[in-house]
């Protein structure tokens, strides 16, 4: 399955927007609702929930990834909760980067299962709960904010500073998948990532409902090697011009980009041209993290492409680096009185 949010969700709101506004309304009304009045199960340990405002990519897997490794860092053993999207699996699995592949169990679990551990699962009760079994102290979810399913004890929702939300309406007309401010009041911080001002409006809205936010960039792990190359640059993300305003920060000269949908398994003659087009120039073929990983164990095409493409990683990297610990320790905080209300309630 592929996302692919139009492009007129990414600017000033035009006809289609406007044309599709009662539809719109309608979504928000529901998604409102279900967020307001849905009944959370619980589970026995913190649970974070990294989620955005809009569809689309915040950059919310590289956030899940940092503070897994804070976690780790406190001495706890995290466990990321995905719902798989991207792959085809639809029962609840411990995914295993050593046997998994992507068309299975989607590009962001295998991402996050070699950091620590982590569960695929079209229900995100059931997930949690194998995460507990599995030993997990601490859930980290990478999205489903929106989906009212579990009790979340912090709510960290990203927005992109350059792309902030969009046109402003709700799905379908727009990428914003609920009513703001009735996102906003099941929030407990934000994190604004970039240096643009797109996000400023959500921001200030924010900090009127004395919501917290952080700050935070996208830095390209390792030393700088692109300077002065020529390449290649393809991407399947939600945002592919994301990255490549990172190659070239990093002084590479983009001769080709390639865009595909976010989470797109490339055909065998979209490999080959990939391939043949950098031969042809003699150009170096750069890629993200998560096309990289779609690529892995498999055969052919797929495998001479991901021998000859670079991989760019980045990191999410906190302007205030305690920041990640400290979100830790208010969701253990939260989990604790919610488990407290839970007990005093049943007793």
């Amino acid at each position: 399955m592929i996302s692919e949010a139009p492009p007129f969700w990414w600017r000033k709101a035009d006809w289609r927007a406007w044309l599709l506004l009662p539809l719109s309304f309608l979504y928000g009304r529901i998604a409102g609702h279900r967020m307001a009045h849905a009944r959370r199960a619980s589970v026995p340990i913190p649970v974070i929930c990294v989620g955005n405002f809009t569809v689309g990519g915040a950059g919310k897997t590289p956030t899940a990834l940092t503070i897994a490794r804070a976690a780790k860092a406190k001495g706890l053993k995290p466990g990321f909760l995905s719902r798989g999207y991207g792959g085809s699996l639809d029962v609840t699995t411990v995914v295993d980067p050593a046997h998994h592949r992507a068309v299975a169990v989607g590009d962001e679990p295998l991402l996050l299962a070699q950091e620590a551990l982590t569960v695929i699962s079209r229900r995100r009760v059931e997930g949690a709960a194998r995460l507990v079994a599995e030993g997990a102290d601490l859930i980290i979810m990478d999205d489903g904010f929106q989906s009212a399913r579990l009790a979340i004890d912090y709510a960290l929702l990203v927005i992109d500073a350059t792309r902030g939300l969009g046109n402003g309406h709700i799905v379908p007309g727009g990428p914003v998948r609920a009513p703001i401010r009735q996102q906003l009041s099941h929030a407990t911080a934000l994190l604004k990532v970039g240096g643009g001002n797109a996000a400023d409006r959500i921001v200030r809205m924010a900090a009127r409902a004395a919501k917290p936010y952080f700050t935070a960039s996208l830095k390209v792990r390792g030393d700088n090697m692109l300077a002065g190359v020529k390449v290649l640059a393809f991407a399947g993300i939600a945002d592919p011009a994301k990255f490549f305003r990172t190659v070239e920060s990093r002084g590479a000269e983009i001769s080709v980009a390639k865009s595909f949908g976010d989470h797109e398994h490339l055909t065998e003659e979209e490999i080959d041209d990939l391939l043949t087009t950098a031969e042809r120039q003699g150009l170096l073929i750069v890629t993200t993290s998560k096309d990289f990983v779609r690529l892995s164990g498999h055969p052919g095409k797929a495998a001479q492409l991901a021998e000859k493409s670079r991989v760019i990683e980045v990191d999410m990297v906190f302007e205030d680096h305690l920041a990640p610990s400290l979100i830790i320790d208010r969701a253990i905080a939260a989990c604790r009185e919610r488990r407290l209300r839970e007990m005093k309630a049943g007793s």
